[in-house]
């Protein structure tokens, strides 16, 4: 009974295609676990079961080995951006700003709305602490 091979090993090249368009390596220790079930089908097509059992063994054993592997060759993630790249950067005051009454900074020529904790005075420099929706919080440089 042959037809067990084959539907391992084409669930095997359906992991491995679905890698390709995920590539996170999960599906990726789905296909070794699928060929390994497979030929053990070539020699035992009527265990089934057994077929069943070796496909969640490997998978156990090689998904762990996957998530290693995959941490050692991913590259780090790259820069922030955006909003993100704010934080810890300097901008100037150009319009007072009070603690409940919001005022406006200048951040690499763009003009926000900003929030501080203090009163500070154009043309201070400050710092930008965080981002909130469309206003940055910042604070006073020492």
């Amino acid at each position: 009974m042959e037809t067990m091979f084959w539907i391992w090993m084409a669930a095997a090249a359906v992991f491995v295609i679905v890698e390709q368009f995920a590539p996170t390596l999960v599906f990726l220790s789905f296909a070794v676990a699928a060929a390994v079930s497979g030929i053990y089908a070539q020699f035992k097509p009527e265990e089934f079961y057994w077929q069943i059992g070796i496909f969640i063994m490997v998978t156990v054993v090689v998904f762990p080995l996957s998530r290693k592997f995959a941490k050692r060759i991913t590259k780090p993630q790259p820069r922030e951006s955006n909003v993100d790249a704010m934080i810890g950067k300097l901008a100037v005051v150009t319009q007072e700003i009070e603690p409940h009454q919001p005022g406006k900074v200048k951040f690499e020529g763009e003009v926000w709305q900003a929030s501080a904790d203090e009163r500070i005075e154009p043309p201070s420099k400050v710092t930008i602490a965080r981002v909130e929706g469309t206003r940055v919080h910042v604070q006073k440089m020492s």
